[in-house]
């Protein structure tokens, strides 16, 4: 396995799911808790994006372990396995280390941070493994856009910001055999609805690959959502997502980001909706699924710049 099948092996640009949250959750502590620590962002990035690695890895491989068509676009050259003619032993050896480093570099975060950032970690791995392995994968049922959007778009964005927090969000305490637990729960539901574009944006993504392999999956017993409700409510849905995606605006202004800098977020409506119309024209895996990630990317990379922005001002002002 040389660099470049490893790369596609691992999907390395779909990391950006995992990745855009983790900066969003970190320029969200930056602003409202004004705090940051190198080493624990060092720490979960590491972790993050071993992980998300791996499951991406174990997901090719279930594939292509029970993959009952094998020919097509969806076997032969969407799967990197197939296509560079990789080893079994090799793919299951890179595996091992990917979750090693995301094992090795959760521990010494919760080394650092405390026994939160374990159970909520714990919960994301076990969720990641389900996902793409076991008797019936997450990712084979209808549930997959539910789990990816609530635990990629929302449990990153909390954990990132979390670990700058100094537990004024969350307190987790074990004392004499009793565990304590103090939530602000103000600061948890500001959290939660600042991260709504993020959890629907990448649940977006989940949606329209299940689209596009509505035939596929048929064939494969795969049943996504899409295979449930039809082509056309789920075409409806993915339009409604990016809409809802907004409703983070009112967060922003009651953290007192600055009303024109939030107002020209709305300004990404309009990409948005030229790709939402290319997209109900035609799903293809090969030309147009690209552009639920795009909006995933406009989205985030907005609210990015807009974040960025409001700390400077708040720095300067």
């Amino acid at each position: 396995m040389n660099v470049k099948s490893f790369l596609q092996f691992v999907e390395l640009p779909t990391k950006v799911a995992s990745m855009l949250p983790f900066l969003l959750g970190t320029l969200y502590a930056l602003y409202r808790f004004e705090d940051f620590y190198v080493l624990r962002f060092a720490l979960m990035l590491v972790s993050l994006l071993s992980f998300d690695m791996a499951t991406t890895a174990i997901n090719n491989y279930y594939d292509y372990k029970k993959a009952a068509k094998t020919h097509g676009y969806g076997y032969e050259t969407h799967n990197a396995i197939v296509r560079y003619r990789l080893k079994e032993s090799t793919v299951v050896a890179a595996i091992a280390v990917l979750l090693a480093l995301a094992v090795g570099g959760g521990i010494a975060l919760v080394a650092e941070t405390g026994l939160l950032v374990f159970l909520l970690g714990g919960l994301s791995f076990l969720i990641g493994i389900l996902y793409s392995f076991g008797p019936i994968p997450i990712s084979r049922m209808p549930l997959g856009e539910l789990f990816s959007g609530l635990f990629m778009g929302f449990v990153i964005i909390f954990i990132s910001a979390y670990i700058h927090s100094d537990q004024t969000v969350v307190t987790l305490l074990f004392s004499e055999g009793w565990a304590s637990l103090h939530v602000h729960i103000a600061e948890v539901l500001y959290l939660f609805w600042f991260s709504v574009p993020a959890i629907l944006g990448i649940a977006g993504i989940m949606l329209a690959n299940n689209i596009c392999d509505i035939e596929d999956d048929m064939d494969n017993r795969r049943y996504t959502l899409p295979v449930y409700i039809g082509r056309k409510n789920a075409l409806l849905l993915f339009r409604l997502l990016y809409y809802v995606s907004f409703a983070d605006l009112a967060v922003l202004l009651l953290l007192g980001v600055n009303p024109v800098l939030v107002a020209l977020l709305l300004l990404t409506l309009i990409p948005l909706r030229r790709n939402i119309a290319r997209f109900e024209e035609k799903q293809e895996k090969a030309s147009t699924f690209i552009l639920s990630v795009k909006n995933f990317m406009l989205m985030s990379v907005a609210r990015i710049v807009v974040l960025g922005a409001a700390i400077l001002l708040k720095v300067l002002l």
